[in-house]
C-alpha cells in the first residue's frame, strides 16, 4: 500500500499555526513511508472562502517548503462528482430527500430542548415517498440505527460510538450544493487517501464519514487525530496570544526552519532531542508518538529556535530574508553580496531577521541623528583627538579590510595611551548613530572608506559645533 495523506484547509482565513502543524505532520507521515501529499482547498462555503485566503495558505505551505505531490485540487470544481455519488446513495437507498422547513425544524429542536433530550434531526421525511409540493428537499444521509462505529485512532486510540446518537446529517442542500461531512469523503475515496491526520476537533464527524464510506461500499482511511494548541496561559490559541498566522511569523523574523522545528516538537517528540534536520524529521517522525494532551504555545522556546538557525544558516541564504525585511521597513537593498556581508556580521547578535533590519539600517541608509546616550558619552569634546587621529590613519591605509582597520585602530589607542575601546566606542558612534553594532573592523569594512571616513568628519564636526 502507498501511504497519501492530504491537508485539507477551508479558505476561509490565513493559514494558521495549528494548521501548518497539521500539514507538516501530514507530510512528514507521507514522506517517512515513501507515499504521497496530497493539497485539497476545501472551498465549498462559498460566502466565506475568498481567493485571498487561497493565496495565503498557498504562500504559507510555499514559506515552510511543505511541497505537495498532487494539487491544488478544489472542491468548486468537483460539484458534478458530488451530485453523482449523491444520487448513488439515493439509488441505494442509503439517502433520502428532507421536506422539512426551517420553521419545522426549529419547533423539533425547541421541543427535543423542553424535554432536555439532545437536538437532533428525529428522521421523520427518512421513509417519506410523496413529495411536497413547491418545496425544494435537502438530501439527508441515511445513517444506521442500530449498531456502533468505531474509529481505531492512530493517536486516541479506540472510540466507540453509537449509531443511534447519530442523526441524518443533510449532505446536500436545497440549491444542491454539498456539504462538508459528504464531500470529504468523496475527495478521499475519489483520491485514496489511506491516512486522514487532522485536528481532534474533528473526531466526532469521523463515524459519520466512515459510515458514508460504508454505504459507498468504499474502505475508509485510517484517522489521527491531533490535540489542540493551547496559547501560553494555557487558554484555546486565539489572536490575542500574539502572531498566530504562518505568514506573521516571516514578518516578525522567523525562519522557516525554526517554525518547522517548533511545530514538529508541538505534541511529538524524539527522545530528548529539540533541533531536527527536515531529513530527521522525516526519518524519526511517527504518528503514534504524538502526544494525546494538548500543547501550549512556548514563544521563548520559538525565539530560542529561530536564534539558533540564524547564527547556524549560510549568510548568502539568509541575506535575500533580510532584504525582505529592510524592504518592509523602507530600506530598498540592491548588494546580495553586501546584504550577506551585514548578515555574516550580524547573525551571532540577532534573535530575529526583523530585529537584525532594524539594526543593519545604518548599513544602507544615512541617519539623521546620533542617540543621545551614546553621543553624550562618546561625543563629547574629549573624543575629538581619538576620532582625528583614528580618521587621519584610515585615510592612509591601501588595504581596507578587517585586519587592516583593526591594526589601525590599535595603533591610534596606543600613540593616545587609551583602551581599544576608549577609541573603538567614538568610531562606533560616528558611523552608526548608535552605541551597539558588530565588531568595529568588519563594520567599517563592510560601510567602506568612502562612507566611513565621510560619516566620521560628520562626527567630528558635530562634535565642534556642540562643544562651543
Amino acid at each position: 500500500m502507498t501511504v497519501r495523506t492530504r491537508f485539507a484547509p477551508s479558505p476561509t482565513g490565513y493559514l494558521h499555526i495549528g494548521g501548518a502543524r497539521t500539514a507538516l505532520f501530514c507530510w512528514l507521515y507521507a514522506r517517512h513511508h515513501g507515499g504521497q501529499f496530497i493539497l485539497r482547498i476545501e472551498d465549498t462555503d462559498r460566502e466565506r472562502s475568498t481567493q485571498a485566503a487561497v493565496q495565503a495558505i498557498l504562500d504559507g505551505m510555499q514559506w515552510l517548503d511543505l511541497k505537495h505531490d498532487e494539487g491544488p485540487f478544489y472542491q468548486t470544481h468537483r460539484f458534478e462528482r458530488y451530485r453523482q455519488v449523491a444520487q448513488q446513495l439515493l439509488a441505494g437507498g442509503h439517502a433520502y430527500h428532507c421536506y422539512c422547513s426551517k420553521e419545522e425544524l426549529e419547533q423539533m429542536r425547541a421541543e427535543q430542548l423542553t424535554r432536555k433530550q439532545k437536538p437532533r434531526y428525529d428522521g421523520r421525511c427518512r421513509n417519506r415517498s410523496v413529495p411536497r409540493t413547491g418545496v425544494q428537499p435537502v438530501v439527508r444521509f441515511k445513517n444506521p440505527l442500530i449498531g456502533q462505529t468505531v474509529v481505531n485512532d492512530l493517536v486516541r486510540g479506540r472510540v466507540v460510538y453509537d449509531n443511534s446518537e447519530l442523526d441524518d446529517l443533510i449532505i446536500a442542500r436545497s440549491d444542491g450544493t454539498p456539504t462538508y461531512n459528504f464531500t470529504v469523503v468523496v475527495d478521499d475515496m475519489d483520491m485514496r487517501i489511506t491516512h486522514v491526520i487532522r485536528g481532534d476537533d474533528h473526531l466526532n464527524n469521523t463515524p459519520r464519514q466512515i459510515n458514508i464510506f460504508s454505504a459507498l461500499g468504499a474502505q475508509p482511511p485510517a484517522y489521527a487525530h491531533l490535540p489542540m494548541i493551547l496559547g501560553p496561559d494555557g487558554a484555546k490559541l486565539s489572536k490575542r496570544h500574539g502572531a498566530v498566522s504562518v505568514m506573521q511569523y516571516r514578518e516578525e523574523g522567523y525562519l522557516p526552519e525554526a517554525v518547522i522545528n517548533y511545530l514538529v516538537r508541538l505534541g511529538w517528540s524524539h527522545g530528548d532531542q529539540e533541533i531536527f534536520s527536515r531529513d530527521e524529521m522525516v526519518k524519526y517522525f511517527n504518528i503514534q508518538d504524538v502526544n494525546k494532551s494538548a500543547s501550549a504555545i512556548n514563544p521563548e522556546k520559538l525565539l530560542w529556535l529561530n536564534q539558533h538557525y540564524i547564527k547556524s544558516a549560510d549568510p548568502n541564504t539568509l541575506a535575500p530574508e533580510l532584504g525582505w525585511q529592510l524592504g518592509r521597513i523602507g530600506v530598498p537593498v540592491q548588494d546580495p553580496a553586501k546584504l550577506a556581508a551585514v548578515v555574516r556580521a550580524q547573525q551571532g547578535r540577532a534573535k530575529t531577521l526583523k530585529e537584525m533590519a532594524q539594526a543593519s539600517r545604518f548599513f544602507f541608509e544615512e541617519f539623521s541623528d546620533y542617540d543621545p546616550k551614546a553621543a553624550d558619552n562618546n561625543l563629547a569634546a574629549e573624543s575629538l583627538p581619538a576620532l582625528r587621529d583614528i580618521r587621519a590613519r584610515l585615510a592612509l591605509l591601501n588595504d581596507w579590510s578587517a585586519p587592516a582597520v583593526h591594526g589601525a585602530l590599535e595603533a591610534a589607542a596606543a600613540a593616545l595611551g587609551l583602551k581599544l575601546g576608549k577609541v573603538a566606542q567614538p568610531v562606533r558612534v560616528a558611523v552608526s548613530g548608535s552605541g551597539v553594532s558588530p565588531p568595529m573592523d568588519v563594520t567599517l569594512e563592510i560601510l567602506g572608506r568612502e562612507l566611513s571616513l565621510a560619516r566620521l568628519d560628520c562626527a567630528i564636526d558635530w562634535i565642534a559645533a556642540h562643544s562651543r
